[in-house]
């Protein structure tokens, strides 16, 4: 059943952006220098924000999508770079990651389209915002913004124009200037689209003009785009937003056409987040046939809850009820990315002191496809205001360790995987390696100081080991029967090696 399973043995991949990236039209620039070192230390794969041009314009992170054949191209919403730069800066960047073996994931946002230029009236439905099913008025006609012409594109690469037969719903009506969620009756039905789950009775609709994909025109039109931008500028993989908000029906569909007609084994990993709630992300990949993973948000809310707990968290349940135990193959590990960084919707980070821990989880086990973020990486600084209505500034300060750590996994962490996961302040593994890689015993703590006994094979008998990551300053001999006893800082990690082949840049 499971099919389009992908072999990621130790790819990596980063999200090269935040929810607060610079907006100067750099970003593209900055990537193109960048891919050279970014292969040097273990990235593989490079996921990218939204490139088309969105409702905010230059401003917009990008999934507030306006216009999919805009890739910084054309002068519309008062710009013709992104925020991220030009169509040109764009492709120059994806060719600088495949030209250093690193694929290029394009951020596909089909959920909702935003800016629109026209308006038009139509008979809609309001509903409680609660509970999507509870229609809570008699149809009435409303005006919204639902017309894309794109009149600065003037017809250039596609003809379609979007209308409300297009949607589903909106979230206002200019007749009545008032802000609701309005059910479209069109020809496609008077109701939304099924979803997997019953959140909010049913969470099709979720921001701005929500793309009615039972329209069999919208979705030729989105089987064309997607063929366009792989002409355009040819990428490695998608990522997929708000697959929560989205018919599975649709990406079947979707994802077999640009698989067939590329002729490309495209990797495809939806965002459904649905911290603590695993079924729901397995009904998911069921629903879409295996064609998809998933980000593990159930991992990252274990993550942002161990951090908060401190010693009082069981590290042997760090992986309880995640995708990544359940169904590794499936999973995309993470520890942070732009919707929990401080200041976002569904804040959850994970504190400063465990990341270092966090990273060793998803970088040096043989489970999952692991995801890094660009703060993390780089460090970022920003300002935005929260429910108090004040302004607060963050500062993420780069995880001194995860370089390092990168360049574990590219070069010890291989071969069988022996786990001590035996107390609940102190866990373990070792990776024995392979015959062309060495291995690496990793001790992790959130309490006190520990130690920990572990079988790193006999064929390391007499090796001496040393802590890559420099917590440790003592050397530790393997015994003759491949056993080694680990160390490790009050909550921290550790990564010993073999001190003969320790790769030190």
């Amino acid at each position: 059943m499971y099919n389009h399973i992908i072999n990621f043995m130790n790819k990596t991949m980063i999200q090269y952006f935040h929810w607060y990236t610079e907006g100067e039209g750099t970003l593209w620039n900055e990537l193109n220098e960048k891919a050279e070192w970014l292969a040097s230390i273990g990235i593989t794969a490079a996921w990218l924000p939204p490139a088309y041009k969105a409702a905010a314009g230059s401003y917009s992170v990008g999934y507030d999508v306006y216009d999919l054949y805009d890739l910084g191209e054309f002068y519309q919403k008062e710009s013709i770079k992104t925020k991220y730069g030009s169509k040109e800066e764009y492709k120059n960047a994806v060719l600088s990651l495949q030209k250093n073996n690193i694929e290029a994931i394009i951020d596909v946002v089909l959920n909702h389209k935003g800016g629109g230029d026209e308006t038009e009236k139509f008979m809609a439905t309001r509903v409680d915002s609660e509970d999507r099913n509870k229609i809570i008025s008699e149809p009435e006609e409303i005006e919204a913004f639902t017309k894309f012409t794109f009149p600065s594109r003037g017809g250039k690469y596609s003809e379609f124009v979007w209308t409300h037969q297009c949607f589903t719903g909106v979230d206002y009506n200019n007749l009545k200037e008032e802000t609701a969620i309005f059910n479209i009756q069109n020809e496609w039905g008077d109701d939304w689209e099924e979803m997997i789950d019953i959140e909010k009775g049913n969470y099709d609709y979720l921001m701005f003009n929500d793309i009615e994909f039972r329209n069999p025109a919208v979705r030729d039109e989105l089987n064309r785009w997607i063929m366009w931008h792989m002409e355009e500028i040819p990428f490695d993989a998608v990522r997929l937003d708000a697959v929560k908000h989205i018919s599975p029906k649709f990406y079947n569909e979707w994802l077999h056409h640009l698989r067939e007609k590329s002729g490309k084994e495209i990797f495809a990993v939806g965002e459904y987040w649905a911290p603590g709630l695993l079924p729901l992300l397995l009904r998911y990949i069921e629903a879409t046939e295996g064609k998809m993973s998933l980000f593990d948000s159930a991992l990252q809310n274990n993550f942002h809850i161990a951090s908060k707990e401190g010693s009082e968290y069981d590290l042997r349940n760090i992986f309880n009820e995640t995708l990544t135990q359940a169904l590794p193959e499936k999973s995309v590990t993470l520890v942070d990315n732009h919707d929990t960084q401080p200041l976002q919707a569904l804040e959850a980070p994970v504190g400063k002191w465990f990341k270092p821990i966090a990273y060793a989880l998803i970088l040096l086990r043989q489970d999952g496809y692991p995801c890094i973020f660009y703060p993390d990486l780089f460090g970022a600084n920003y300002k935005d205001s929260k429910e108090d209505g004040n302004e607060h500034e963050i500062f993420l300060d780069k995880i001194e360790e995860l370089e390092m750590l990168l360049k574990v996994r590219r070069h010890y962490a291989y071969g069988v995987q022996r786990d001590y996961f035996d107390d609940k302040n102190c866990i373990g593994w070792t990776r024995e390696g392979d015959d062309e890689n060495s291995g690496c015993a990793v001790i992790i703590s959130n309490a006190d100081a520990n130690a920990k006994n572990m079988e790193m094979g006999k064929k390391y008998a007499g090796k001496t080991f040393v802590d890559i990551l420099k917590k440790q300053e003592e050397e530790i001999i393997v015994s003759e029967e491949g056993w080694i006893e680990c160390k490790v800082m009050p909550g921290s990690v550790s990564v010993w090696v073999d001190k003969d082949g320790m790769i030190l840049s």
